[in-house]
């Protein structure tokens, strides 16, 4: 088929691609294709395709090349440049998408136009990489032909054009005009019969393919099409069994078929089925078939001992990170080798394409929103605080709100989380002088391996009127529990309090006087505020700084491990690097 060649293929990724609006997977699947070099070499365009990919991994840009340019911030100049060359090549035929009553001969134009500028490198012009050898001149006369056929076709919308291409191309077949092998021809059932060949290779023998099955018509029974002359449904299954017994009459024959397809397991063909009852009435043996089941089952028995476990993560001490942030030392308590394949293999995972936004985007939305309020509100409340809010909500949403399912459960659960959050703003600013939102801070340790660096971005701290400070953290997750705070595995809030109490944020220092959760947006509840330090938070500060400096020591030990999972009950709900720890071949998960 036409659309299987890759002449075929590439017309069609054009289509789908434009027919997105440059939507992030049918994009990178047209940039990749062989016969794409956007006037660069075939080498250059595929690498600036991949640098492309990685700046549009995650949840969808906004349509079109504007999206495009948004998703790269502006900084990269050449991948500028790269975007340049494809709407140069594709703008036209989007342009005519979006119409709604354009001539079909337009439309043909416009997509060989583009093919044919996307197709071209520096040193070949596209039409003779897009049209050359026998897939290339079956594409061009099945173009040639479509836009013959276009002067009696009426105007149609531009969308429409993708399924027309793809309805008249399926029909179009690409036939070598020389065999590809002096001794290996591939024939149809009519060819078959007026051929003779020393070995007949007889494929495709299951039910619905040979024979196929009886087609039903949905117009005229089975005695009107015997009025009009017209063969019934079994005929083609009764010429099916004649090809059949031809074939089946070559001197050498071998019988194949699919035993899945699709992944869906297949019924033998009716022909196979008695040929089996045959040979178990004369009490044959099928040697070959027994040969296979035998090979098929060698393939799961192992040939070498099982794999050991993996070797310690051992690294030397000059290797180790001196530098974390407050959040990585919860996993460094909970998954060391997390730390490891991050800071000391450098292994970061990579966003899905065009993944649908999770939860971890909506924290960061919301907690863009609240930094942008505080921001601009750090002492008072505007009179209009909850329209305020929802329109900062809605700029950092942006894009996102024209899905259906972030404006259908995101954003109603946003509208809550802002009525309880301004509810809750206008009793807790009364003893509140002022609220700083997104400080960054640090606080170095002494550490037998040398100085450690250990850093923080509070989320919200608090100058309270009666003195003192409120360090606030907003979950939009599950909040840690009592036992996981006082255990030390939560110690989040705490090591922050200790970087403010050691002037480690700028223009702060004080005792902190409360720590808290905002737990916003989870269940039925909107928001709901919860304090850990149960009124004296020095003393949480204190063990949790007294842990972590014990941490660091026995990590500056060489012989120290980064262990997977060490404590499996303390084991975190998600890891990117769960894959290379191995654990649940080790056994830890049971």
């Amino acid at each position: 088929p036409l659309a299987r060649t890759p002449p075929g293929a590439f017309l069609r990724l054009i289509l789908e691609a434009a027919e997105s609006d440059l939507a992030p997977v049918p994009l990178l699947a047209l940039l990749k294709h062989p016969l794409a070099a956007g006037g660069l070499s075939p080498e250059m365009f595929r690498a600036r395709a991949r640098r492309l990919e990685r700046k549009i991994l995650g949840p969808r840009p906004a349509p079109g090349f504007r999206g495009l340019r948004a998703a790269l911030g502006g900084e990269e100049a050449e991948l500028g440049d790269f975007v340049e060359r494809l709407e140069t090549a594709l703008l036209p035929l989007l342009d005519l998408f979006a119409a709604d009553a354009v001539p079909l001969s337009r439309l043909v134009a416009a997509h060989i136009r583009a093919a044919e500028r996307l197709a071209e490198s520096d040193r070949e012009s596209g039409a003779k990489r897009l049209w050359s050898e026998a897939a290339g001149e079956a594409a061009a006369r099945f173009c040639h032909d479509l836009i013959e056929a276009a002067a009696d076709f009426p105007p149609l919308p531009g969308r429409h054009y993708p399924a027309l291409f793809g309805a008249l191309a399926a029909g179009a077949v690409v036939r070598p005009l020389f065999g590809r092998h002096p001794r290996l021809f591939i024939w149809g059932l009519l060819e078959a019969r007026l051929q003779q060949a020393d070995l007949l290779v007889l494929g495709g023998l299951n039910e619905g393919t040979w024979p196929a099955a009886a087609e039903h018509d949905p117009w005229m029974s089975r005695a009107m099409r015997q009025h009009f002359g017209l063969s019934s449904p079994e005929r083609a299954i009764g010429l099916a069994a004649h090809d059949f017994a031809q074939a089946f009459g070559a001197p050498q024959v071998a019988l194949t078929r699919a035993a899945r397809r699709e992944g869906v397991p297949t019924v033998p063909s009716r022909w196979l089925l008695r040929l089996d009852a045959v040979l178990r009435a004369l009490r044959l043996e099928i040697r070959a078939q027994e040969t296979i089941e035998e090979a098929a089952r060698l393939i799961d028995e192992p040939t070498e001992p099982p794999p050991r476990p993996a070797a310690p993560a051992c690294p030397p001490l000059a290797a180790r990170p001196r530098r974390l942030s407050v959040t990585e030392i919860e996993t460094w308590l909970k998954d060391p080798y997390a730390i490891y394949a991050r800071h000391v293999l450098d292994l970061k995972a990579l966003d899905e394409l065009d993944a649908d936004p999770g939860r971890a985007e909506l924290g960061t939305i919301i907690h863009g929103a609240l930094d942008e309020f505080l921001k601009l509100y750090p002492r008072e409340l505007p009179a209009e605080a909850e329209a305020e809010l929802l329109r900062i909500g809605r700029e950092c949403f942006g894009a996102l709100l024209s899905r259906p399912g972030v404006w259908a459960f995101w954003w109603p659960r946003f509208e809550r989380i802002v009525r309880w959050l301004v509810g809750e703003e206008r009793s807790y600013r009364r003893g509140l002088e002022e609220s700083l939102s997104e400080r960054r801070g640090s606080l170095l340790l002494s550490a037998p391996g040398g100085p450690f660096t250990l850093t923080a971005k509070a989320d919200r701290i608090d100058r309270l009127k009666e003195g003192g400070f409120a360090i606030i953290d907003y979950k939009t997750g599950l909040l840690p529990s009592k036992r996981e705070i006082a255990a030390g595995f939560a110690p989040q809030l705490p090591l922050e309090g200790a970087i403010l109490r050691a002037g480690g944020f700028e223009g702060l220092k004080g005792a902190p006087s409360a720590l808290e959760y905002w737990r916003l947006g989870q269940g039925e509840r909107a928001g709901e505020r919860v304090r850990i330090d149960d009124g004296n938070p020095a003393v949480l500060i204190d063990d949790s700084l007294h842990r972590l400096e014990r941490l660091i020591a026995r990590f500056d030990d060489p012989s120290t491990p980064y262990l997977a999972v060490p404590w499996v009950r303390r084991a975190p709900r998600y890891s990117d690097y769960r894959h290379l720890e191995r654990v649940e071949e080790s056994g830890l998960e049971e």
